[in-house]
């Protein structure tokens, strides 16, 4: 079969490699891509993600056989509703469904009406009223931009002073656009944060390996927030007792909230969650896989990924048991200095060659370019340096390795990545 990715950053490079070793897909094709998708996927580059009927004439163009929509925009804007119109199979969560990353509010009130363990919060569509609340909040607190934020739109306030001059900053000047219209103010939860991926198919869930994210830019989680300097997994704080009252109180019941709103989600729920000492909380949700957790939840999957989507788009996820390696993956981001705020690109990377043939190694690309030159850097996260092992020791001591192999002129990346695994 053909199948269209519809994406270009390291999510969608790791997508690809998991769909590249399924023996039912022959051709991969991938909008935008990237410079390492670009190496076993067709790609054009030119195609934006939120050009929708762009995809649309390139998936017709192509006669492709399935649509993979990968990042938070298109899905919220409902390009799986636009493809399916166009009689597309295609997989991820229509618009509806789409609003659980879309809308903080909606999510928020969603748990709030279906009893989902989450921190308590108030929402605003008046800056004046939200300054008013502040007055006699109880502090730290968390500010959120109601909308899509590129992972950004959380501001962390210890003060009244932060706080308000946050709500300044997201809904008087908007710092992060229309994404502030809105906003969401919640009392600030203590703990360790976990990812957890699953799958969906409107009715059915079943759970992905866990995951543990690494937020801030710099070392000893300092800096501002990014869309993530890299992850491990399984997280080893993730455990038997904290599975069990997560499958008993929110990942079923989320998606039994979605179904009884009208709002059957098929695709993958991404659940940020804090380990609170009173128990597991529901920190947000995503409506695809995360970056980086896809890569390195994806390369310890042990089913056929194609299986595993058309179980989803069909509603049989049920007769699936999803199943991963009995190992650990480590994944380091490589950035350009300065991210998230300003950073130049354009420089040449070297020692990609490095990775080739090596079975427990990759190199996903995010923000990379082909040029005449080279493979340059085109981002602010540029590669993902991932190495599997028989444990997360093992794993984060070959990712740092690797990390070693490439070079390119204002590299920059975390030493502590998978740090919290030597607290365990």
């Amino acid at each position: 079969m053909k199948v269209l990715i519809v994406g270009g950053g390291g999510r969608e490079h790791a997508i690809a490699v998991s769909m590249k070793k399924s023996k039912r897909v022959d051709r991969l094709y991938c909008v935008p891509g990237n410079a390492g998708i670009a190496q076993i996927a067709e790609c054009d580059p030119s195609i934006g993600v939120m050009e929708f009927d762009r995809i649309v004439a390139y998936a017709k163009e192509k006669a492709v056989d399935l649509v993979f929509v990968a990042p938070d925009d298109p899905l919220v804007g409902g390009l799986v509703d636009v493809l399916k119109a166009e009689g597309f199979r295609v997989f991820g969560p229509d618009k509806k469904a789409a609003i659980l990353e879309g809308s903080k509010a909606f999510s928020k009130d969603l748990m709030k009406k279906y009893q989902i363990p989450t921190a308590q919060y108030e929402t605003f569509d008046d800056p004046q009223k939200a300054l008013v609340y502040l007055e006699t909040a109880k502090f730290p607190i968390v500010l959120k931009a109601d909308g899509l934020a590129l992972g950004k739109g959380v501001l962390i306030c210890n003060t009244k002073e932060e706080a308000m001059a946050g709500v300044k900053e997201i809904m008087l000047d908007k710092h992060f656009g229309s994404a502030g219209n809105r906003m969401v103010i919640e009392e600030f939860m203590t703990g360790r944060e976990v990812s957890v991926l699953s799958f969906v198919d409107g009715k059915t869930i079943r759970i992905m390996s866990s995951a543990q994210d690494h937020k801030r830019a710099k070392d000893g989680d300092q800096g501002l927030n990014t869309g993530g300097m890299g992850n491990f997994s399984p997280s080893p704080f993730y455990t038997e007792e904290v599975d069990e009252f997560c499958k008993k109180y929110i990942y079923q019941a989320t998606v039994d909230a979605m179904a009884a709103e009208g709002r059957p989600f098929c695709g993958v729920i991404f659940f940020g969650l804090m380990l609170t000492p009173n128990g597991p909380r529901v920190l947000e949700y995503n409506a695809r896989f995360g970056d980086p957790e896809a890569q390195v939840v994806l390369p310890r999957m042990k089913n056929d990924i194609m299986d595993v989507i058309d179980a989803c788009i069909d509603g049989t996820l049920d007769q699936v048991d999803l199943q991963f390696e009995d190992n650990a993956a480590v994944c380091v981001v490589l950035a350009s200095d300065g991210y998230p705020v300003s950073y130049k690109k354009g420089f040449v990377i070297s020692g990609l060659e490095k990775f080739d043939g090596k079975d427990d190694y990759y190199c996903f690309h995010a923000g990379t370019k082909q040029t005449a030159d080279g493979i340059v850097t085109n981002g602010g996260r540029v590669l993902g340096i991932t190495a599997t092992g028989e444990d997360l020791k093992t794993a984060r001591a070959k990712a740092y390795e690797a990390t070693q192999w490439v070079d390119f002129s204002n590299k920059y990346m975390r030493h502590d990545i998978g740090k919290a695994i030597d607290e365990a």
